[in-house]
């Protein structure tokens, strides 16, 4: 039997937004095959996970589950077969083949066909493995991709070209950089594709330097163009008229001349210290007595603003209105003002350059007594940076004047990255802030869950205490039942920020302890508890010094914690703490009741307008119990090796996760076997794949039969559609406006379906290295409705890319005259009504 929805009505989410969008989806479904089941009385549509040949319907006149295998019945009964009238598709058998491809599919419908037999194969072969390092660039090909398509819109492709550029930056200053080091101290070990350090090098550079000529290249003759027709100017000095320049000449003189300093290169100074993704001009003068030529360096100040505007009223008016913004780049300003910073000098050229450096920590933690003190010592280097690994030069860099910087710089040449136009382009985000709504995505507002709708305001703007005489607060809510959050979609405020802050401000509430990876810069969530231990309630914070990039900004909030009182631990030695997790510790009628929080996102109400996260909201004693001995573990001295309900990395996670992936391969193989199982399904969302054990198992599991389906938004290592290993493996990647950064897991179990979603990838730092937490979804609603969001996904022709076992990535499209099905424009439906 399939997946069994009895007794699931049509107030599923998904089923809601179907309903609500038939019109839109007509096309892309199946015609039903009797009145009961028409479009036209728009009451029929898709639910779940649904299966490769088993197509689930919902007849709300009844409200349960139909199977198509039911519904063709009724239909034959009737003699009504209308399978025909579907406009996009119109052979009804090539209709199933192909919906069934672009619908959400789950287990196939049980046959018992004799077992496949596979000659011996390696698993651990390199050819069935990807490379990592390949796979992340076709990651940020596919960012890329955005900023190329003419469907986004033009201040959202502005954005993708700077993330691409950002993506650059932070890939060479950690993977880049490590893979020189590893060549440097004579690595030899192969990855699992088998490719050495020195390979892998050459192997970036050849594919990476294509991406980055098509990435400049569009922005000067396309996006540039684009933006002017659309009155935002980013115009070149020498396009200046006389007034225009004679403005920027005195904003020179005023705001940039006090900050620049000019650094000469000759025997009496040695080569200036470049540091870190800083643009430079390389400036080559000659003294008008001696005739020498000389060289010096000029750094473009990161302290003033990368492109300067010109004021409104020497701004090109054109076709009769205002721009929206004109100006031109910072580096160009001070260019064509040199002479200021030479006098008596003739300036003969100069070139803009920029350079990537070596920026990954490296704390040896055994040896360090204090951790905090050790991550800032290596902080204040990486302000400096290790070793060049990339520099960026225009191409009318003269080859005397390159071979000297990548001499001093100790630079081979595919270190080096020739472009067109603009360096440095993830400086274009400034402009996304413009005020030109046309040119963005529809703004998206997130939603308060049903549930929370008709909690009391929140009254804590001041520091008195919350009673739970004073109306239904938030643990109310929670004592309902499970809560299933899903974030941008629901609103991180009125959720996970509000448990937190109504914690610190609950005169029952006793204690909260929770993790803390990366957070904002003016963070509500630490201010909470800050609070909370001002409000005398015992308060426990892991904070993780060493999130990279995030180092010096938990450091500072560390301090702050700690000076209020609150018990700050910086994790543990040899282990990164990236697991997300709270407890709220309540006194309820002489009784302790733990509410938590499991998430798979930071708390970071920033990035969780972002990022899609999902969290559990949950006072069941079984995880109440699980937290509290993860925290023991966390701030004290534990061996804990087993949990009730979480997988918890480094414990038992890998172990558990191998289980769940071979249990169902068992059920193929009793199947297969005559036997009474039935088939195995595999579905799994997360941000990377990488770890071998875990793909070995993926790969026995589809031997015997496992459908597997995994959304992976980055890496993955897995080579899918490879016969007689993976051909019973997809993988997708979803790109859009949200970065996908949730973390799901389903099993089908034989039927008794599982559930689960954590803060861990499939990596083998995720399940190694790093303090991770997974958690079974028990409640069935919620389980059914991280299913519908797994088959949505599984559904998207728009923002999905399908990976072929060439390791490149076609993005999907909609067959002619069929919608486009957007997985994240539906989800934000999906939460609206």
């Amino acid at each position: 039997m399939g997946p069994s929805l009895a007794g699931l009505k049509p107030a599923g989410l998904l089923a809601k937004v179907l309903l609500h969008r038939t019109n839109e989806f007509k096309n892309l479904l199946l015609s039903p095959p009797s009145e009961d089941f028409s479009f036209e009385t728009g009451n029929s549509f898709p639910l779940g996970l649904l299966d490769y040949r088993f197509y689930l319907f919902v007849d709300t006149k009844k409200g349960n589950a139909v199977s198509l295998e039911e519904s063709q019945k009724r239909a034959i009964d009737q003699k009504q077969m209308r399978t025909n009238s579907l406009t996009c598709d119109t052979n009804s058998t090539d209709a199933i083949d192909r919906a069934s491809q672009r619908l959400p599919q789950t287990m196939p419908k049980p046959k018992k066909t004799p077992p496949k037999t596979y000659t011996e194969i390696n698993l651990s072969d390199p050819q069935y493995y990807f490379n990592r390092e390949q796979s992340w660039l076709e990651f940020n090909n596919r960012v890329l991709h955005e900023a190329l398509d003419p469907r986004t819109p033009l201040l959202e492709r502005l954005k993708f070209l700077a993330i691409f550029s950002s993506n650059l930056d932070e890939y060479f200053m950690v993977r880049v950089g490590a893979l020189k080091q590893q060549v440097h101290a004579k690595v030899s070990k192969l990855t699992s594709d088998g490719r050495t350090p020195q390979e892998q090098l050459e192997a970036i550079n050849k594919r990476l330097l294509p991406m980055v000529t098509q990435q400049h290249s569009y922005f000067e003759q396309t996006l540039r163009p684009k933006l002017a027709a659309s009155d935002i100017y980013i115009l070149d000095y020498i396009d200046l008229n006389q007034e225009q320049r004679n403005y920027l000449h005195r904003y020179f003189k005023e705001q940039v001349f006090p900050v620049l300093t000019p650094l000469a290169v000759d025997p009496s100074h040695p080569f200036p210290y470049l540091s870190n993704l800083s643009l430079n001009l390389a400036v080559v003068v000659r003294d008008p007595d001696t005739r020498e030529e000389l060289f010096a360096r000029v750094k473009v100040p990161q302290v003033l603003p990368r492109f300067l505007p010109l004021p409104g009223d020497l701004q090109w008016q054109q076709r009769g209105k205002s721009p929206v913004w004109t100006g031109v780049p910072l580096e160009q300003v001070i260019a064509h003002n040199l002479e200021a910073l030479f006098p008596g000098m003739d300036v003969e050229e100069y070139h803009p350059f920029r350079i990537t450096r070596n920026s990954d920590l490296t704390v040896e933690e055994d040896e360090a007594e204090d951790l905090l003190l050790a991550i800032e010592q290596e902080l204040r280097k990486r302000r400096f940076g290790g070793s060049a690994v990339r520099m960026e030069i225009q191409a009318s860099m003269p080859p005397a004047l390159r071979d000297m910087l990548m001499e001093e710089l100790d630079l081979g040449e595919q270190d080096v990255y020739v472009v067109e136009g603009l360096l440095g382009l993830k400086d274009l985000m400034s402009f996304v802030g413009l005020p030109v709504p046309e040119l963005k995505d529809p703004p998206w507002t997130p939603v308060v869950p049903p549930r929370l709708r008709n909690l009391e305001p929140a009254r804590i703007l001041d520091k008195s205490m919350l009673d739970a005489e004073d109306g239904q607060d938030i643990f109310t809510a929670i004592r309902q039942g499970d809560l299933m959050l899903h974030h941008p979609y629901h609103s991180f405020a009125a959720t996970v920020q509000r448990f937190i802050t109504e914690a610190a401000h609950d005169r029952s509430v006793l204690a909260i302890k929770m993790t803390l990876y990366r957070t904002s810069g003016d963070s509500p969530i630490v201010s909470a508890l800050i609070q909370a231990a001002e409000n005398g309630k015992q308060v426990a914070v892991l904070i993780e010094l060493k999130a990279r990039f995030d180092e010096e900004n938990n450091i500072l909030w560390a301090r702050k914690l700690e000076q209020a009182g609150v018990h700050v631990v910086y994790g543990l030695v040899g282990l990164k703490t990236h697991t997300k997790i709270v407890m709220v510790v309540r006194r309820e009628d002489g009784y302790i009741r733990r509410y938590v929080h499991i998430g798979t996102g930071n708390y970071n109400p920033k990035t969780a307008g972002l990022y899609t996260d999902v969290g559990l909201l949950s006072c069941r004693e079984d995880l109440g119990s699980d937290l509290a001995d993860l925290f023991n573990y966390l701030t004290g001295y534990s061996r804990q090796v087993s949990y009730r309900k979480l997988l918890v990395a480094p414990v038992n996670m890998r172990e558990r996760f191998l289980a769940l992936i071979r249990r169902e391969a068992e059920f193929c193989r009793l199947q297969a076997e005559g036997g009474n199982g039935s088939c195995g399904r595999i579905v799994a969302k997360m941000n990377a794949l990488v770890d071998p054990q875990i793909i070995v198992a993926l790969y026995e599991a589809a031997q015997a039969g496992v459908k597997i389906d995994l959304i992976i938004r980055g890496i993955c290592c897995l080579r899918p559609g490879v016969e007689g290993v993976s051909e019973n493996i997809r993988v997708i990647s979803i790109i859009g406006r949200f970065l996908e950064h949730s973390r799901m897991f389903y099993f089908f179990n034989g039927g008794d379906e599982e559930v689960y979603i954590g803060s861990a990838d499939w990596m083998q730092r995720n399940l190694t290295r790093r303090v991770e937490a997974i958690v079974q979804v028990e409640d069935p609603t919620i389980a059914k409705e991280l299913q519908e969001i797994l088959g949505v996904m599984l559904a998207d022709n728009r923002q999905a890319w399908d990976l072929q076992p060439s390791g490149h990535y076609s993005q999907r499209r909609p067959p002619a005259n069929c919608p486009e099905v957007s997985s994240q424009q539906i989800l934000m439906d999906m939460v609206m009504n």
